[in-house]
């Protein structure tokens, strides 16, 4: 027994990690709510939810088979995904838990993160890490490190934030974590409960966020005393927990503690089971509106988990390739057009549990979007009246300032509509750089157009029946 926690003990040593590399640390954008690196230049989300017992990441336990992950993540770094979300341990499976017991680290599952953030470094791949998969881990408590009948602190799930010793063995996961790969520019930031709500707290909103203060000043003057730095921190909300209890809102959206404010966008018939696919997008306009209205103005916010959770989890059904895939194109463009950062990240809900390849092209295309935008100094707000489209029948959505503005217009399914006036009030007079892009094919075309006295910007969109983005800038001098 001596040999065998001597050998744990060694995998879970390292040699001293490298110097980080300057200025490669996320930071969210002065005066903006984007984000850019250290060094300024700006850096957004693209991606999607993984985890390390699905098929992409599987191979990497025990190094299995890592060229497969290996190649997933060259593919997605050729796709333009820069951020993938994931739990540092996943309760689907007993043995990929990263703690055997309470503060007893697994070095397997240690191994698998030391590749796994070392292949972000090389693919340029950052990383939203969350320290518990709360879904299963409420469904296997028994089993799980920290619950009292596997001898870890806790009596309960209900208990965890409210409970001392498991709040301590909280944050000593979190110190591990940033111990052994805080120095990394791959890890983007901590969402530092996975959509958290006052049931973890035996329904005490303050208890709520007493732990979020408490566990965010530990992390952080963890990070500075290693680091001399401190990477960026959310905290996730299912949304319908949200709508149930809107006092949540005070700590999703405006905590001090934290950076940015992220949210899981799921809706009854909308989202979770969609029969149009014009339906999530529509809702994930509405709802990213209403989130932005609760935030600080400079505060980036963004989707960290959607899909059709109810037609995958209750209904056993998983959507066809293309409706699924026409979901999620659109449902991230509604995304970026109504002032998220990115375009959301989707959580599977597929059999294999990953994302389509057409899914991933969907990606790529909002990718080449977005440096067609100065994100640095993009004060966006949603457009609402500011914005009409005549003689579409679907959805258009916005967000803008004076200067700058992102539209999206989408047909309704049962409708082609080859040519819309677009008009956009509200920004300085002057003359505009104006990109369309087909948002399936990204096809691309540029003009150069000049507003009205009163700031009024009228631009033909000529869509030929596909969905249209449109990047709207102040056109270089001379144009």
């Amino acid at each position: 027994m001596k040999e065998v926690a001597s050998l744990a003990q060694e995998a879970l040593r390292r040699v001293a990690p490298p110097e980080p590399e300057p200025g490669a640390w996320i930071r969210c954008a002065p005066g903006a709510p984007y984000f850019a690196t250290e060094a300024g230049v700006a850096w957004t989300p693209v991606g999607h939810n993984e985890a390390i017992t699905w098929p992409h990441l599987a191979g990497l336990y025990r190094r299995r088979d890592p060229h497969v992950t290996e190649r997933h993540f060259a593919d997605l770094a050729a796709q333009g995904v820069t951020c993938l979300r994931l739990m540092l341990d996943y309760s689907q499976v007993r043995h990929r838990h990263l703690e055997h017991r309470a503060g007893e680290f697994n070095p397997e599952v240690v191994k698998m993160w030391d590749d796994l953030i070392a292949l972000g470094e090389r693919h340029g791949i950052r990383f939203l890490l969350t320290p518990f998969d709360t879904f299963f881990m409420a469904r296997r408590w028994k089993t799980h490190p920290y619950s009292r009948h596997a001898g870890g602190p806790s009596h309960s799930p209900k208990t965890m934030l409210t409970c001392g010793d498991t709040r301590a063995a909280i944050i000593n996961r979190m110190h591990f974590a940033t111990r052994r790969w805080g120095h990394s520019p791959a890890i983007f930031a901590w969402d530092l409960w996975n959509e958290i709500d006052a049931y973890y707290a035996g329904g005490d909103l303050n208890a709520v966020h007493d732990f979020v203060t408490e566990v965010s000043e530990a992390l952080r003057a963890e990070e500075m005393r290693l680091h001399g730095r401190a990477h960026l921190q959310t905290v996730s909300v299912f949304l319908p927990n949200l709508v149930k209890d809107p006092p949540l809102g005070e700590i999703i959206f405006r905590h001090p503690s934290l950076d940015f404010a992220s949210i899981h966008l799921y809706e009854k018939g909308t989202i979770d089971a969609p029969r149009r696919s014009l339906d999530p997008a529509a809702a994930t306009v509405r709802l990213m509106s209403a989130a932005i209205a609760e935030c600080p103005p400079e505060r980036p916010l963004l989707d960290t988990e959607h899909g059709p959770i109810h037609a995958f989890k209750d209904r056993h059904a998983t959507l066809p390739d293309a409706f699924d895939t026409e979901c999620f194109r659109r449902t991230q463009w509604a995304h970026l057009a109504s002032g998220g950062a990115g375009g959301g990240m989707r959580w599977p809900y597929r059999h294999p549990h990953v994302l389509l390849p057409a899914m991933h092209e969907a990606q790529s295309v909002l990718a080449a979007f977005l440096p067609l935008i100065d994100w640095g100094s993009f004060r966006r707000a949603p457009l609402g009246d500011r914005l009409k489209v005549h003689g579409l029948a679907g959805l258009a959505c916005g967000c803008g300032d004076n200067r700058q503005a992102v539209v999206c217009l989408m047909a309704d399914e049962a409708h082609t509509t080859t040519a819309n006036p677009v008009e956009i009030t509200g920004l300085d007079p002057g003359c505009y750089s104006v990109s369309q892009i087909n948002t399936v094919t990204g096809a691309r075309e540029h003009s150069v157009a000049q507003t009205r006295q009163d700031g009024t910007l009228v631009v033909l969109v000529v869509g030929g029946g596909h969905d249209v983005a449109l990047a709207i800038k102040p056109a270089p001098e001379g144009s």
